[in-house]
């Protein structure tokens, strides 16, 4: 019996190692949507969001149904916890990549900014990058790695904050303004992403220590606080 529910966990895990993946290849879709304003692409990333859901729901069905048939304890049971949480952050941060998608359509007829589309395609580079790395931490019960997601959200953080200045120096064509407005809702959606990201190191740490702490600075100056994190 033991052994069967080792098994179980060990392939919940990696089904949250494959939706890790879905999430990721929605995330390229959205940026490349945006970078080569392609909205058939576009419209594709918001209809992969559906396999996605898929994959959360079975995740999460698979976990109810383990606590219902065995009484997980120790690192077992943080295991099962942490891998609820995890699910939902990826299934939030797909949400984000959603989100640009429909905002990629929205602005296919608007005058853009070539500098801001790049400011907009590393902050999309780094936030693949803080996934993957999330992800790898958590398989790898590396709560020391986990905790360096930080410093690669700070720099999110700090593209996200330049790009609103940037935005507001777009002078005062309505149009160019428009767009610039939802390129700032993209920048944001994108630092949410990191945002979840972070949030899966945070549940490494918790796995391998047994204490749940947030990582210095994870709520990135939201005047908010971490609490206030949707």
């Amino acid at each position: 019996m033991r052994v069967t529910f080792q098994q179980e966990l060990e392939e919940l895990e990696h089904s949250l190692q494959i939706e890790g993946e879905l999430v990721l290849r929605s995330l390229r879709g959205a940026v490349d949507a945006l970078t080569r304003q392609d909205t058939e692409l576009a419209a594709e990333v918001v209809a992969f969001d559906d396999d996605i859901d898929r994959q959360y729901i079975a995740i999460h069905e698979g976990i109810e149904q383990l606590l219902a048939r065995q009484t997980p304890v120790a690192v077992d049971l943080r295991l099962v916890l942490a891998m609820l949480h995890v699910n939902l952050h990826l299934e939030r941060a797909a949400d984000y990549c959603v989100t640009i998608a429909k905002l990629v359509t929205l602005t296919e007829s608007l005058q853009g900014d070539p500098t801001l589309v790049e400011e907009l395609e590393e902050m999309g580079s780094r936030a693949d990058e803080m996934i993957r790395f999330a992800l790898r931490s958590f398989a790898e019960r590396d709560p020391v790695g986990a905790e360096e997601l930080v410093l690669f959200d700070e720099v999110i953080d700090a593209t996200n904050r330049r790009l609103v200045h940037q935005v507001l120096g777009l002078g005062t064509d309505v149009e160019r303004r428009e767009w610039g407005l939802r390129m700032i809702l993209i920048s944001r959606c994108l630092e949410r992403i990191g945002d979840h990201a972070v949030d899966i190191g945070e549940q490494t740490a918790y796995l391998v220590t047994g204490e749940f702490r947030e990582f210095t600075d994870a709520s990135h100056g939201d005047p908010r606080g971490t609490n206030g994190r949707p």
